[in-house]
């Protein structure tokens, strides 16, 4: 039998980070996806994860695994299928580490993903927009920072990892404020500012002092602002725009649902998937093309660029009403 735990130790502090250039969300991610799975399997073998050998790490475990994501905690199929590329990519790791698993990973790579729903996506209107960018405190250094974070998110269509990743040496104010974005696949793109979210940004950096983090927005405790806090902090604020726009009460306010407002405003405007493709960076134009089915403005210019039907046109006599309620019994 063997051990797991320094195959999993050297695939996410050596494979992952050095051999393959994985970003560290990418890693966090992975790592995420194996504490689950070794939980699932500590409780289902009665042994600490510590204990676990690889040979139980056998395709029917996994494929429970995979229906208790869906069942227990409720994830989506998307997540269900990113889970599972995860565990085959270890799994392929491991064919070169200790061949006599080959067979056995090869079962787990046969286990297919599944087929995820392609839905429209969700975006927040103009006024809705505004609600949640007025929703902090400006007179409060939290709210400042927070408007200039909602704000850049939203202008730029940041990823969350991305917003959270913005250092100080990325900004550059002069002569046009311009900010430089790393992103997926080491992408780097140089996106202008809107002039509002250059001022909300400047206000921030007058207030921000001198704390040792370099990354542009810290909280409280003058750390780097983590993923999970910026999801807070909007929640929060949408909560409070709730109050005053009412149609936000209907919709789920996601770090990512800024990023897809920001993609309709530009497509909208531009009427071009390829600068917004690259304004969101996207390695493919097939992502971007979900803000084309979004948008109903431009079903609406197709139907009026139709030439209309010539179709005959007859003369309805409407019955007498005593007779019409007759024919329906």
């Amino acid at each position: 039998m063997t051990p797991i735990a320094p195959h999993i130790t050297a695939y996410l502090l050596e494979r992952l980070p050095l051999e393959r250039g994985a970003s560290p969300h990418t890693c966090d991610s992975y790592a995420y996806t194996f504490r689950l799975l070794f939980e699932f399997a500590s409780a289902r073998f009665k042994v600490t994860p510590s204990k676990l050998f690889l040979e139980q790490l056998d395709a029917p475990l996994v494929m429970d695994f995979l229906a208790d994501l869906e069942a227990s905690r409720g994830n989506t199929a998307r997540t269900r299928n990113a889970r599972l590329a995860a565990i085959k990519s270890f799994m392929r790791y491991l064919e070169y580490r200790d061949p006599s698993l080959l067979e056995q990973s090869l079962r787990i790579q046969a286990i297919p993903s599944k087929k995820t729903d392609t839905v429209l996506i969700n975006y927040l209107t103009q006024v809705e927009m505004e609600a949640v960018l007025n929703a902090p405190n400006v007179s409060t250094r939290i709210g400042i920072r927070d408007r200039a974070m909602l704000h850049i998110s939203l202008a730029a269509g940041l990823r969350v990892s991305e917003l959270t990743g913005l250092l100080l040496s990325d900004l550059a104010l002069q002569p046009v404020p311009t900010i430089r974005i790393t992103g997926k696949g080491r992408k780097e793109r140089a996106l202008p500012l809107w002039k509002q979210a250059a001022v909300d940004l400047r206000a921030w950096l007058a207030i921000r002092g001198n704390v040792l983090t370099p990354e542009l927005f810290v909280n409280a405790r003058g750390q780097a602002m983590t993923r999970a806090g910026f999801a807070f902090v909007l929640k929060q604020y949408a909560q409070t725009a709730a109050e005053y726009c009412p149609s936000l009460r209907d919709k789920q306010v996601s770090p990512h649902v800024l990023r897809h407002t920001c993609a309709m405003v530009l497509f909208q405007a531009t009427k071009d998937l390829r600068k917004v493709s690259l304004w969101l960076g996207h390695a493919q134009m097939q992502t971007t093309e979900v803000y084309l089915r979004a948008d109903p403005m431009e079903k609406i210019e197709t139907i009026e660029g139709m030439t209309p039907l010539r179709l005959k046109r007859g003369r309805f006599t409407v019955p007498d009403k005593l007779i019409a309620s007759l024919q329906t019994h």
